[in-house]
């Protein structure tokens, strides 16, 4: 089940690519309302990230989330995708993963009241257990 256990990992690539597109698409205006020149940023995130209004920075701020933590995800996917032994339940844990970090964008993006925006960032890392739980019983037996 290699190719079940990828889908999910090209999703995640697919959803990242599409925050990034939502944050040029509000960033890229913004900063021209603000008059902010690119190379005034250059030089500090304050010059660009204090005078831009919250919901445009917090689109920017979920772009660069979707560039931290999911690099452990992918890594398990490509561990669990090499050995040749995923199961069902790899790729169903990797679909729960990404289902649950693109309700974490959706949230951030839009409402972004914290505490329920960190429920869902605690929800989606407790998958990342299992799944290295599945990658050890993979490579050590």
């Amino acid at each position: 089940m290699p190719a079940a256990i990828l889908l999910p990992a090209a999703m995640l690539v697919a959803w990242s690519l599409i925050v990034w597109v939502w944050m040029l698409a509000t960033r890229v205006p913004a900063m021209q309302k603000a008059r902010i020149h690119p190379e005034k940023a250059k030089h500090t995130r304050s010059a660009v990230y204090d005078v831009l209004p919250s919901e445009v920075r917090q689109v920017a701020d979920n772009y660069n989330h979707l560039m931290e933590q999911p690099t452990i995800f992918y890594a398990l996917v490509m561990v669990l995708a090499v050995s040749g032994e995923a199961t069902a339940l790899d790729a169903g844990l990797a679909w729960a993963y990404v289902g649950l970090r693109i309700v974490h964008s959706l949230w951030q993006n839009t409402r972004n009241v914290v505490m329920i925006r960190f429920y869902l960032f605690i929800a989606s890392t407790l998958v990342l257990f299992p799944m290295t739980g599945r990658a050890f019983c993979i490579l050590l037996t």
